[in-house]
């Protein structure tokens, strides 16, 4: 949807271009342009993140990765189905980067030492999230953004 609102606002001012008199464009400054364009930018289709997990255990598992969407790629050892997944949780409205409410009620189980920090861009909004297993609602938050973070049990 993004995309597409990027690229009729391109055609737009491409149209707008045209269509100004060759008399305009010989004036002393340039078109200003028309109230309420939105101004291009990244329309989040380039998802860049960076995860970075330490102390899992598994040697496979722990270690810094880049995950680029649209298209799928980097270093990520699935990178396809991590981008899936994010675009699963775009489409729900969940935000998987947010952390666990303050006033949340935990079950006390600890699923182990593991940590992961993922940090850049996810659809246009910027991420700088850290992960733990230290109880139930943690544990939950980890294994609800699997593939991007590794399956640790």
């Amino acid at each position: 949807m993004m995309r597409r609102l990027a690229l009729t606002a391109v055609a737009s001012l491409a149209a707008l271009s045209a269509a100004a008199p060759a008399a305009t464009a010989a004036s002393a400054g340039p078109l200003p342009l028309p109230l309420g364009l939105p101004l291009l930018q990244d329309d989040g289709a380039g998802t860049r993140l960076t995860v970075v997990v330490a102390g899992s255990g598994n040697p496979e598992a722990d270690g810094r990765y880049e995950l680029r969407c649209e298209p799928a790629g980097g270093s990520h050892p699935v990178a396809a189905q991590a981008c899936e997944r994010l675009g699963q949780l775009e489409a729900e409205g969940a935000d998987p980067f947010a952390p666990v409410p303050r006033d949340a009620m935990c079950t006390q189980q600890y699923g182990g030492e593991a940590t992961a920090r993922v940090t850049g861009t996810w659809h246009g909004h910027q991420v700088d999230a850290t992960f733990k297993r230290t109880d139930g609602c943690e544990i939950a938050r980890w294994n609800g953004l699997r593939p991007v973070l590794p399956n640790l049990r």
